[in-house]
């Protein structure tokens, strides 16, 4: 290692086992990562550690696996203040009947940052170290980030109609770019555009958006085949399915993140494929809301980069990507009636690389590798429901629970410690949910 290199080591994270995900399936046994900077600076064995940095200070989780931060791909963080509103309802009646008219009702700019703050505290707990975000008032989402020390991409929504946000496409792609213009040099915010979906913004926009994201740089992210009545309604209105459209559009490219797609076929997955487009599984949100199946398998196996998202809590109904990794292997093997289809290393994979990448942030994320952010979230595995233990990927996809997280770092700062929250007031974030619980309740029954 260069000397230089050794007087920038500020800290030293020891584990038991290290999975860096590159290369997939990889264990590190008894290993540990040395950070300066923010940065990962190495990985080395750590029976080395005491001789070679023996005043580096060093967190040693001697039962513990060491993972990069988890990359939740898709959300709505401030509707966490929704959580549990609207069970067991289908997507339309969902969307049309309680959660448009309660957000025409609540959502404000205090909404959106208190909602976001309760969501980021969830994350955070549950080992989440970035997350990308569609919501109204994302300027709160990103103070919210910004102040807990999360990281973001936020995708500004843009819509064809009137919402609390904006009067039309016009004025939300506006904010879109003020958003970039004001955290453009943010290590922790990031931004995109948020077309909502195919059946809410029409072709002008959407035109407009793809110049000035290759201007600009950034993704579209974008709710794209989220149910089969989607697709029919845009062949009968149209003659194209959604898919279709957007290739005409030219607004299949790298750039675009496809989330839900659960109604592909197969020339659809090789479209996708040749265009580089990214999807985005949000496996329990659609079983919630019965929205499909998402061809996981067949997407993996066209080399699509397939990452994995909570989607909302009013449609989910939390944010654990532990539970969502779990599902996402469980029902990728149903749907493909083959238990090969996506392994453990897979789908950790999927929360991790694959997230970061779909984002564009995979040179800065998603791996343990040197010089990337020391984003980083630590597991218990020494608890009873991981015993024995014969290989910790299977045990960090099939049986391991948020609670399990004990530390999360990102960029290097510690920002949950013994499974305690560092840069977020538990307390005040119960008081201001009870607030709105109650709010809430007074007006929807």
């Amino acid at each position: 290692m260069d000397p230089q290199t050794e007087l920038k080591i500020e800290q030293i994270i020891s584990a038991r086992w290290i999975i860096p995900v590159v290369p997939e399936g990889a264990i590190l046994n008894n290993y540990s990562v040395a950070i300066g900077g923010k940065r990962i600076l190495a990985l080395l064995p750590t029976a080395q550690v005491a001789d070679r940095y023996p005043d580096v200070p060093r967190t040693s989780l001697d039962e513990h696996a060491l993972i990069p931060g988890l990359v939740n791909a898709h959300g709505h963080t401030p509707m966490s203040l929704f959580r549990g509103i609207a069970d067991d309802v289908p997507l339309l009646e969902w969307l049309q009947q309680h959660i448009w008219p309660l957000e025409g009702k609540f959502v404000s700019e205090e909404f959106v940052h208190q909602g976001a703050e309760l969501a980021i505290a969830e994350m955070l707990l549950g080992g989440t170290t970035c997350f990308a975000d569609m919501y109204f008032f994302p300027d709160a989402v990103a103070r919210a980030a910004t102040s807990a020390h999360i990281r973001t991409q936020l995708a500004s929504p843009v819509l064809d109609f009137p919402t609390v946000w904006g009067q039309n496409a016009d004025e939300y792609i506006f904010k879109a770019t003020e958003l970039h213009d004001d955290y453009r040099n943010s290590e922790l915010v990031y931004t995109a555009f948020g077309p909502h979906a195919p059946y809410t913004v029409s072709d002008a926009p959407l035109r407009k958006i793809m110049t000035l994201a290759e201007e600009l740089d950034i993704p579209i992210h974008m709710h794209v085949h989220e149910t089969a009545s989607e697709v029919a309604e845009a062949v009968e209105q149209t003659g194209q399915r959604p898919m279709q459209r957007l290739a005409g559009l030219g607004l299949l490219s790298p750039r675009l993140v496809c989330v839900h797609a659960t109604q592909l076929t197969a020339a659809e997955i090789e479209l996708i494929h040749t265009e580089g487009v990214h999807v985005v599984h949000c496996p329990e949100s659609n079983l919630k809301l019965a929205s499909g199946f998402c061809p996981v398998g067949d997407l993996l196996a066209s080399g699509v980069n397939v990452a994995l998202g909570t989607d909302g809590c009013a449609s989910n109904n939390d944010l654990d990507m532990f539970s969502e990794m779990r599902t996402a292997a469980l029902l990728a093997k149903g749907v493909a009636g083959d238990a090969g289809t996506l392994p453990a290393a897979g789908a950790l994979q999927m929360a991790t690389l694959n997230g970061a990448r779909a984002l564009g942030m995979d040179n800065l994320i998603g791996s343990i590798e040197t010089g990337k952010f020391a984003d980083l979230t630590a597991v218990r595995l020494d608890t009873l429901n991981a015993l024995p233990l014969y290989n910790p990927i299977s045990h960090l996809v099939y049986n391991t629970g948020s609670s399990q997280v004990s530390h999360v770092w990102v960029g290097g700062r510690a920002v949950v410690e013994a499974g305690q929250l560092t840069t977020l007031e538990p307390a005040t974030i119960r008081e201001t949910a009870r607030h709105w619980q109650k709010a809430i309740s007074e007006t929807h029954s």
